[in-house]
């Protein structure tokens, strides 16, 4: 789990690259036709799209919103017990001739110990970056405590009128300092303005004000806590030099859009005078790490020499201006939005959020000696639920072979297989199991887990209705990122036990959206067995790495004559989890509650 998350995390800061360059592109095209307030606002995007792979892709889903008030959960429902009867420490129930582990292994070809190493690296820096960090804000805290405040009427006078100009009623704390040479504006939750020791000296009143006008304009845009945000994701994204990049532009961005803020409310024949105060810093700045976590008035002299040129350009904005800016801010918004799913790092891991009612949390450890798994089982006619392990049966990790269920449905659907003729051609090519090199039915594919029958309807059907058949039906985290050939198989896909157990229930009561003619098709290739007037249906999957059963499933339903059972089980282990064993293990609890 932990390396899968890891390259995810690496992929998906390529792919955020990939949209910095998007959108440091459409920003040098349209500079011109852009404010500077407005080139300060889309640097925003780039903090959004930074945070999007730490964020649940539910969340941008509508389904979230639309169910969210039929999922209430009733805590007087939820009863925990253990397994009554039978202790299964050494017992299982042997699984009938009709399961096999059909597996094929995903061979990861980076080692893990070199992963494992990379981890290391990026974690060592880190840890390296928040040491400095930590430094850094004991020097915030020391010219915190050495602040002293200002005595002199003709500053503060300034300083009132200046908020009053920038309509500030909460003002920031006001003082000087000997530990720092410029004007930094500090402090995310009390915000303070702290001057030079002797600014009075080295600057005029006409000076002190055009300070004051910029830092609090800082004050005003909370370019304090920004600078913390954009802290704690170049801290993230340490290795990636395109970050360092785009955050030395969005500083240039924020300086330019404040230096505009403050000429706005200034007079025409005041521009110069203010540029002229900026370049008097040049020669009294001092780069300290505590810088990136204020505001400041000054830069580098390269930074310096931009702004000078943005001021001695200015022009106050147009409504043409305005609205120019307004609808390529727009444009850039949407663009990313409609990205969101490519970069959404929580999809390949996140928990599913289960509101069902009348639960009972059950242990059946004694099934799963040796694993790391869990049981789900509803009981239609109660509406009931009995679940081993809350944790896991949350828990989103890839469908393997369970998938075939759903995938066969979206054949039938778009008319790729048909249910008088569900035939498809061997094309020759030899297999890792010797029943996989011939003609197969769906039956005959669903029962021997063909690979390369429904990698067929798969390109067949291509990504595009594959993805919205997924979404329709809410197939787990229906991301299909991973190759068309195995995006089930340890990719990008994954489902929850209880999303195949709620999927289940309405692939069995026809809620799901497809014709009833296509659902009855796929259940009768599910047919599994029967004895005692109850038949069993199912499938199992198995999930294979470097040549080792990890992840096994198998999930269905027992047809009795007064009601129904679907159970969904998952295991995972270093070795031998498959789904011959996950059937073996859903066997026996069924056999144990009397169900099948």
């Amino acid at each position: 789990m932990i390396r899968t998350n890891f390259i995810c995390f690496l992929m998906n800061s390529f792919t955020i690259s990939v949209f910095i360059l998007v959108i440091l592109g459409i920003k040098g095209i349209f500079k011109k036709h852009i404010t500077a307030k407005w080139q300060n606002n889309t640097d925003f995007l780039f903090l959004l799209i930074l945070a999007v792979p730490f964020i649940p892709s539910r969340i941008f889903d509508y389904r979230v919103l639309n169910n969210f008030t039929f999922h209430k959960l009733n805590a007087g429902q939820i009863t925990e017990i253990g397994m009554a009867g039978n202790d299964r420490s050494g017992t299982l129930v042997h699984a009938a001739d009709w399961i096999q582990d059909f597996g094929v292994s995903a061979n990861h070809s980076m080692p893990e110990y070199i992963v494992l190493f990379l981890i290391g690296v990026w974690a060592a820096g880190i840890f390296i970056f928040l040491f400095l960090i930590i430094m850094g804000s004991f020097r915030l805290g020391k010219i915190g405590k050495s602040l002293i405040f200002v005595r002199d009427k003709k500053i503060n006078d300034l300083y009132a009128e200046c908020c009053n100009i920038l309509k500030i009623s909460k003002k920031p704390v006001m003082g000087t300092s000997s530990l720092t040479r410029v004007p930094v504006t500090m402090g995310v939750f009390r915000s303070y303005i702290v001057l030079p020791e002797k600014i009075s000296e080295q600057f005029s009143s006409k000076e002190i004000k055009y300070i004051f006008l910029h830092e609090l304009n800082h004050y005003k845009s909370r370019d304090v806590l920004i600078n913390w945000i954009m802290l704690f994701f170049q801290v993230i994204y340490w290795f990636n030099p395109l970050i360092w990049l785009i955050f030395k532009q969005i500083r240039i961005d924020r300086e330019i859009a404040c230096d505009a803020a403050v000429l706005k409310v200034l007079d025409e024949t005041s521009f110069h005078d203010y540029g002229y105060t900026i370049i008097n810093f040049i020669t009294k700045l001092s780069e300290t790490p505590h810088m990136f976590m204020t505001a400041s008035l000054g830069g580098t002299k390269k930074e310096l020499k931009k702004r000078i040129k943005k001021i001695a350009v200015y022009t106050r904005e147009t409504i043409s201006m305005k609205i120019k800016s307004f609808f390529v801010f727009t444009g850039l918004s949407v663009f990313l939005l409609s990205q969101i799913p490519a970069v959404t790092q929580m999809a390949y891991t996140e928990k599913y959020d289960f509101r069902g009612k009348n639960i009972v949390y059950e242990d059946l450890s004694t099934y799963f000696r040796g694993f790391n798994g869990s049981f789900v089982l509803y009981n239609m006619k109660n509406d009931q639920y009995f679940i081993y392990n809350r944790d896991k049966s949350i828990t989103r990790t890839a469908p393997d072979s369970t998938y075939k269920i759903y995938d066969a449905l979206i054949g039938l659907e778009l008319g790729i297989i048909k249910n008088d003729d569900s035939v498809m051609k061997w094309d020759g090519k030899k297999n890792p199991y010797q029943v996989w090199d011939q003609d197969q039915t769906l039956e005959s594919a669903l029962r021997n887990s063909v690979n390369w029958y429904f990698q067929e309807i798969d390109k067949k059907a291509g990504k595009k209705q594959l993805y919205s058949y997924y979404k329709k039906i809410a197939y787990g985290n229906y991301n299909l990122a991973g190759d068309i050939s195995d995006y089930w198989m340890g990719s990008s896909l994954r489902i929850s036990p209880v999303e195949q157990v709620l999927l289940l229930k309405n692939f069995y009561t026809g809620s799901l959206d497809f014709s009833n003619k296509n659902i009855k098709t796929v259940k009768n290739a599910m047919k599994l067995s029967e004895n005692n007037k109850a038949a069993l249906y199912g499938k199992t999957g198995t999930g294979a790495v470097n040549g080792k059963n990890v992840n096994g499933w198998f999930v269905g339903f027992v047809e009795k004559e007064d009601n129904v059972f679907i159970f969904a089980v998952n295991i995972q282990g270093k070795d031998d989890a498959g789904g011959k064993k996950a059937a073996e293990t859903a066997l026996a609890v069924l056999k144990d509650k009397n169900i099948y």
